[in-house]
Formats: structure tokens, sequence, C-alpha cells
């Protein structure tokens, strides 16, 4: 890596020691984070590296999402053999903990990505930890990947046992991905999940994040979940057992993929979500601070959202869409958002950044814009 520059002035660009005093003063007030999307092969390639980091030094991006676990297992050689047992594999970035202090020297908060229950390598190492068909063999989603159930506390342990070795590398926050059921598609099999033991699924989610989070909160480390935009509206559990009201008491910070082109046409009143992404994202955003009010959650940047750098559908997405994208997060009451692009390629979204962090947000609204309604 590249040597490290002086740190700048910024309050922004200050990352603290983990486990210290004021990272665990910023659990009750996070700063805002603006972070870009690492994925594991990016984060394995000296070169894009640096590439990140210099586009970090000179805008508002302050943090980074490692994947440093995901589908394919784990992206660092571990000492535990509980760990390397499971670790795929695929190749892994040679030296983590000397890239996390690399971030660290250029102001850029570490964020380690890991997926939890979408976990093929795990399930292929631990069949006995799998969710299951009627007739007792392993469950396949659509592609044909076995999960791992969510209900197993050897699952719950293996997990934590990676978070806490990401802590120990340096990592200031865990952030959990696929905290949910893959979808019960009519067209599949019924999913039998043993030791369930009458629990539903949003509640086995909620005790699995809410223990999470006092393990690492203890260690002066933030813990926070990704989850669907859809349940920042929708009422109730998704069938994935992701709901609002179960996950956002019990985390840091709450991740919704408000992502335009994944809203089903007609959302919200919006003919095509997609082409409106202010629009879009405001409800979306909106509707979760509503959320968060009535359960007594008031605490500044508790919703950082991903943002869509990616084109999946009409219109091409750029530096306009990605604009407006962040302007809704503003206009919301918000500051902080992640950029998702699935190659980590930003370059395009570049005109879309600004020079340096300065606060955006404006008064959080009232209520949901006339006429906006919630799915």
């Amino acid at each position: 890596m590249a040597e490290a520059p002086p740190l700048r002035a910024d309050s922004s660009r200050v990352v603290p020691p983990a486990g210290s005093a004021e990272v665990i003063a910023l659990q009750k007030e996070p700063r805002a984070i603006r972070a870009l999307y690492v994925n594991r092969f990016t984060a394995q390639s000296a070169a894009r590296m640096r590439h990140l980091i210099a586009i970090a030094d000179s805008t508002e991006i302050n943090g980074f999402v490692i994947d440093i676990k995901d589908e394919f297992g784990l992206n660092w050689h571990s000492s535990d053999p509980l760990l390397q047992r499971n670790e795929g594999k695929m190749n892994k970035v040679a030296n983590l903990p000397a890239l996390v202090d690399t971030l660290r020297a250029h102001g850029i908060l570490p964020i380690a990505r890991m997926v939890i229950f979408k976990d093929s390598v795990a399930a292929r190492m631990n069949p006995e930890h799998v969710i299951r068909k009627a007739d007792g063999t392993p469950w396949r989603d659509k592609k044909g990947v076995t999960w791992v159930n969510p209900y197993s506390r050897a699952i719950w342990d293996y997990n934590l046992r990676v978070a806490d070795e990401a802590v120990k590398m340096g990592f200031a926050e865990i952030q959990f991905d696929y905290v949910r059921f893959p979808e019960p598609y009519k067209s599949l099999p019924t999913q039998v999940f043993p030791e369930a033991a009458g629990r539903t699924k949003p509640a086995v989610l909620h005790d699995f994040l809410k223990e999470a989070r006092a393990r690492y909160n203890a260690r002066g480390v933030r813990m926070t979940a990704d989850i669907f935009g859809l349940v920042t509206t929708v009422r109730g559990a998704l069938e994935v057992g992701q709901d609002w009201e179960q996950i956002s008491p019990v985390v840091d910070v709450v991740l919704p993929m408000v992502y335009p082109s994944l809203y089903p046409r007609g959302s919200f009143g919006i003919p095509i979500p997609n082409a409106e992404p202010h629009k879009t994202i405001f409800i979306a955003l909106t509707s979760a601070r509503e959320r968060d009010a009535k359960l007594g959650i008031t605490t500044p940047e508790h919703v950082r959202p991903w943002l869509q750098a990616f084109t999946l559908g009409a219109p091409h997405y750029g530096p306009a869409q990605l604009e407006a994208e962040k302007q809704a997060v503003y206009d919301a009451g918000y500051d902080g958002w992640v950029l998702w692009n699935p190659g980590s390629k930003y370059d395009e979204f570049l005109p879309a950044l600004e020079k340096g962090f300065v606060s955006r947000k404006k008064s959080p609204p009232l209520s949901l814009p006339s006429g906006a309604q919630k799915d």
C-alpha cells in the first residue's frame, strides 16, 4: 500500500481506535458515514485499493464496506482452526490487518461486511446445520445453493467468532448482510428448520442481532445490519423474516437497500420508481424515520441507506441519478449513505461526489409527502 498522508483536519476523516471511549460515544450518536462497497476481489488487489483510497482522499467518502465473509467463505486466512475449516477455497486478501491499518491512516472507517445465513461454504462443511426439506434432505434455493439454518446456535457462534476476528484486526463496525431466511417460493419445496422450537423468523433474527450488538458494543464497535428496502414501508414481516420493528431497535445502524430499480412499478404511486430515484428513496426513508420515532429511536444517523450505483433497466444510472439519490437522503433528514456497485467500480459516479464532507441533511420531515402511499 502507498504511504499514508497526514490525516485531514476534517473530523469526518478521523478514525479513533477500536474500543476507545470515542467509538463507544459514537454508538449513541454516530457520525455520518458516506462509504463505498468493496467486494472480495477488489480488496485483494493492491492497485484497485490504491485507486479507491485515492477517491476517498479527494472526496466526501470516509468509509469502506469490505467483504470479509461472503457466500464464498472468508476473505482472509485465519489462525483460528474453526474459521480455517470454513474459510473456503477462493483467493483471499494477503494481509487484511495491514489493509485495515492503511484505511485508518487515511481516515477511512473500516467496516466489515459479513454475509450470515447465505453461506454455501459453511453449509457444505456443516451439513447438520442447514435448512432442510420435509424428507430431511438439504433444501436448495433457485440457484441450487444450500443455506445454513438461522435457528442453529452453532451457526450463530461461528459467525460471532468471525466478527470477533474482525474486531481484533481493527474494524470499527461489524455489518451483517443476509440476516434473513431465503425466499419461500411456491415452486420450491417447503423449508424445514431444525432447532426452531416454535420461534418465529422475525424473533430469531431479532435475538441474533440483539446478542451480537451487546457483544460488540461492549468492545467499542458498532453493529449494523443490511435489510431489504421494502422493510421500511411494508407493515409486518417479509416472508424472509425481516421486520422493521424487530430489527431497528437492536442495531446501532440499519441499512435499507433502497435501490429504485428493485421497487415494483406503481410503488408509492410512482409509475416507474427507477426513473424517479429522489421520490422513491425519500418516501422509503421518511417512512423509516416515522417508524423509528414510534419506537422511541431518535438517534441521529440511525438509518444509513444503500444507494444504487449501478444500472438495472432504464434509465442508465450515472452522476445525475446518484445526485438525486443523495439529495433524497438529505431531504429525509439523514447525512450518511453507502454506494453499492457489485464490481466496486465507481469512476462513472465521481462527478456526483463532493470534494469534502459537508453536512447536507435538512430538518427531518414530519410525515410522508401528500399522496404518497406505503406498500
